[in-house]
């Protein structure tokens, strides 16, 4: 049974009894306590918490999840992918275990005719929380499963909460005996490779205190009602039904494998020795490959932190797999698309964002190649200097900055340093990474705490969404329905407090789709008045002002004005208009793939990111801000109107990558086919209001990931205004027309490098003439001459590193050590130069360098007999002169 089947026999199944069918949400949800979701009940959790009420007691979804807590793990074992589907059904005080129980179980045995999946009942084996009695007489009284099979297990296996404080209750779960071949008899409790987990039953009835862990923590108590969350893991399922041995081996996964093979001329599941380690590589490929597709779907760039973070670890071991399989040429176009291929028949909006999907996965495979390069060269240096040492061992320090630093793999350090005859010291290694480790997850938990309570605003929430009359009014009418201070409610506000006021209706915008709220005030007939400097939403439906109160006092059912500033809003229909030129402008220059990754407006200004897998060039620049302002200029009309998501798409209206919508969109049409976006903020009546746009640059903000800033209306005026007055100046100060301005810099520039140039030859030369003071004043310690000096001539890196040289080469035959330090540009370069007969002593640059760089506040490196570095800290110079001195003396 294919997975897009077994989905829909689940969804069926539920459907069929009462249960409300909730598409999947984003992997990514406004949530502090998660990177990414990661349970099938995470978007019900508002539900479980009491925080809403429930659009339907029961409901059933197929939720995409992703956990990345040890990615290092993929692939080792074939039981655990970073994405994966969870089927779920969920009640909220309707059903409970009798119900959950049985549902389960008829899913799971009832014939394939029947819908079922038609598995063998004598495999099933359910757990139960160690004194559940009641679920494990339904299943051994009413289900009928032998008592001799149902495992009674404790906190940490069938007990089950979210990691916070929050609803959690026991739980029931079922394995599926896969046979002596996968292991020892005695159920779940004997060997969980051999009986696999394929479905949890939850009965949340408890509430839970603060603790770390899966069983340290106190219960304190009862939920107002029974609730029930399951979740059943669609890809173990479906390797039970397509009888394969493992997760990769079915129908989404194993085709991905298929294409590393081709493109690797490695096999999947060979024989022999490397054949396991291969398997491995294979199936990280696989696991990687399908998550960063979903996870680019939902809008994640790769970056260097959070989210975008995860991704690009993801992307760069796809690249490093595919390399140590043996790959020479690119590979992740190909990964790509056949997940696409595989799993668009359940989500076929990546067929829609295929080629954006596609450009910002190869754009990271690129960047990583070259990071690859640069590694390479990184590990040859850290492999000269612990040969020149005379050790056979790269240091676990060295092996940790490649890695961590510079994202060189560690499986390639210990390939390359085989390659070398030389080792790598993986136990300092791992001991820097498990501190790392164990400082990422401290981390993590301490960014965890009780959920933030939202529930005063439940009765708003409860009441439906507040009604937005922004498009059509500046002023509108409105009855106050709550007050909100301090995370409580309250009856009244007065003079000099500051609240949140709920409305039953607003004429404010609230923050959203890249446009910023609506400032304004709040009113009434009587004299109270409050300026309103924020409106945020409460679950993208309640509106809540901000408010300080300047006079009066509100009071909960207050009849009041609510009124937006036109100066304000005028301003920022010109950003949100403009952002939309802007885009369609971009799309026309640079292609359909440069698609929006983001966006900031106000009044005045606008900030667009796209996607582009190079910059922008200066002459596209401006061929951008022509159609542009060519099109403010034709004074295009601006409809809006909603329509159905599909006839919106249908119709070609672009939407937000990555952004989830209703069944019903508002669409933003400027000049027909020029611009047409799905929108839900507020725009100007015609294009000509948007005025003049002047484009203020272009620079890259992750990888793939481009961003344009304009400026518009009579903000751009201004800045236009300033530029004028600027070059004005600049003329007027270079005595030339304007347009010769730029010809006349570059000369000056040109002259003044020259000048520089001349400058630090003089440099040098001055310091070479004081070469021979420097060698008449050499300190004799022990056998050896020292010279250890300060110059202040602020000799950069090279010019230092050839005066030692130079200083060393008068020294002859005799053992002499050249230690330079000199300060340039806030930085201490330094360098060390050893004579022959010196380096036959036991002394090396290379050592002397790697001791005094620390001291410095900096690094360095080299031969044993020259070496140098640069650091950021003058004030430790005098320390380093006396180690020189004193290295010298301990080896002679």
């Amino acid at each position: 049974m294919q997975t897009h089947e077994i989905r829909k026999r689940f969804l069926d199944h539920f459907v069929a009894a009462g249960h409300t069918e909730i598409p999947s949400a984003s992997l990514i949800l406004d949530d502090p306590n998660l990177l990414f979701v990661n349970a099938g009940m995470v978007p019900f959790k508002p539900y479980f918490l009491g925080e809403r009420t429930p659009p339907s007691p029961r409901a059933t979804s197929i939720q995409k999840c992703v956990r990345t807590l040890d990615i290092e793990e993929v692939g080792i074992t074939t039981r655990h992918n970073t994405f994966f589907q969870m089927a779920g059904n969920f009640s909220f005080g309707d059903y409970f275990k009798r119900e959950a129980i049985g549902f389960a179980w008829s899913l799971l045995t009832d014939s394939v005719d029947d819908g079922g999946f038609g598995i063998d009942p004598t495999r099933l084996w359910p757990t139960v929380y160690v004194d559940d009695d009641e679920a494990a007489g339904i299943w051994r009284d009413e289900i009928g499963v032998p008592a001799e099979r149902i495992q009674r297990r404790g906190m940490a296996d069938n007990y089950w909460s979210m990691g916070v404080p929050g609803p959690c209750g026991p739980s029931s779960e079922i394995f599926y005996d896969r046979g002596p071949d996968y292991g020892v008899e005695g159920g779940p409790e004997a060997d969980e490779d051999r009986y696999i987990e394929i479905w949890n039953l939850v009965f949340m009835q408890n509430q839970r205190g603060p603790g770390i862990g899966k069983d340290n923590y106190e219960i304190l108590g009862p939920l107002p009602q029974n609730n029930i969350d399951t979740g059943m893991g669609i890809e173990r399922v479906a390797t039970i039904l397509q009888g394969v041995d493992n997760v990769y081996e079915t129908d989404l996964l194993k085709p991905v494998i298929d294409v590393a093979e081709r493109l690797t001329g490695r096999t999947y599941g060979a024989e022999g020795e490397g054949g396991a380690e291969a398997d491995v590589r294979f199936r990280v490929i696989a696991d990687h490959a399908r998550t960063a597709v979903m996870l680019i779907s939902d809008g994640i760039t790769p970056g260097n932190d959070g989210r975008g973070y995860v991704l690009r670890r993801l992307l760069r071991r796809i690249v490093r797999s595919s390399r140590l399989l043996g790959a020479q040429q690119p590979t992740m176009g190909d990964y790509v698309d056949t997940v696409i291929a595989t799993m668009s028949p359940s989500y076929p909006v990546l067929a829609e964002q295929a080629s954006s999907i596609r450009a910002t996965a190869v754009a990271e495979e690129n960047a990583f190649s070259a990071t690859l390069a640069a590694g390479s060269k990184l590990f040859d240096d850290a492999a000269a200097a612990t040969r020149s040492s005379g050790a056979t061992v790269i240091t676990g320090t060295d092996a940790f900055a490649l890695h961590d630093t510079y994202g060189f793999p560690i499986d390639l350090t210990l390939e390359m340093a085989a390659e070398a005859g030389l080792q790598v010291d993986e136990q300092g290694f791992a001991d820097l990474m498990s501190e790392q480790r164990t400082r990422a997850k401290a981390d993590a938990y301490a960014r965890k705490a009780e959920h933030a309570d939202v529930s005063v605003y439940r009765e708003f929430l409860d009441r439906g969404p507040t009604e937005f009359t922004g498009f059509d009014e500046l002023v509108s009418e409105a009855t106050v329905l709550g007050i909100v201070g301090e995370g409580t409610s309250l009856p009244v506000v007065g003079v000099g407090q500051q609240a949140e006021i709920i409305l039953d209706r607003s004429p404010l915008y609230a923050e959203s789709g890249g446009q910023t709220a609506d400032v304004g005030t709040i009113s009434t007939t009587t004299g109270a008045r409050a300026r309103v400097t924020d409106v945020q939403k409460i679950g993208k439906s309640v509106w809540r002002h901000v408010v300080t109160v300047d006079a009066g006092e509100f009071v909960v059912g207050d009849v009041v004005l609510a009124q937006v500033d036109a100066g304000h809003r005028r301003g920022a229909t010109q950003g949100h208009s403009g952002t939309h030129l802007v885009g369609a402008a971009l799309r026309q220059v640079l292609g359909s793939g440069a698609t929006q990754a983001g966006s900031l407006n106000r009044p005045g200004y606008l900030r667009f990111d796209f996607r582009a897998q190079g910059p922008v060039t200066d002459a596209q620049r401006t061929e951008i801000e022509e159609i542009t302002n060519a099109a403010v200029e034709a004074d295009h009309a601006v409809n809006t109107f909603e329509t159905d998501l599909d006839e919106a798409r249908a119709m070609g209206a672009m939407a937000l990558f990555g952004e989830n919508y209703g069944d019903r969109v508002r669409v933003v049409e400027i000049g027909g086919p020029f611009s047409m976006e799905l929108c839900g903020g507020t725009h100007v009546g015609s294009s000509a209001q948007v005025g003049p746009v002047t484009l203020l640059g272009e620079q890259s903000v992750g990888s793939g990931v481009r961003r344009v800033e304009a400026y518009v209306g009579l903000d751009s005026y201004r800045h236009l205004a300033r530029e004028r007055a600027l070059l004005s100046s600049v003329s007027s100060a270079l005595k030339v027309p304007g347009d010769q301005v730029p010809e006349r810099v570059a000369h000056l520039v040109e002259r003044l490098r020259d000048a520089e140039k001349q400058i630090e030859r003089m440099k040098a030369e001055a310091a070479k003439a004081s070469a021979a003071a420097l060698v008449g004043d050499a300190e004799r310690v022990g056998d050896t001459l020292v010279v250890a000096a300060r110059l202040d001539d602020g000799l950069a890196g090279g010019d230092l590193r050839g005066l030692a040289t130079d200083l060393r080469g008068r020294f002859g035959a005799q053992a002499a050590v050249v230690a330079l330090f000199s300060v340039s540009d806030a930085k201490v370069p330094f360098a060390v130069a050893v004579t022959a007969a010196a380096r036959d002593s036991g002394l090396s640059a290379g050592s002397i360098v790697s001791d005094i760089a620390p001291l410095l506040g900096g690094r360095g490196g080299g031969k044993p007999d020259l070496a140098q570095g640069s650091g950021s800290d003058a004030s430790g110079i005098d320390a380093a002169l006396r180690r020189v001195r004193e290295t010298v003396g301990a080896q002679g």
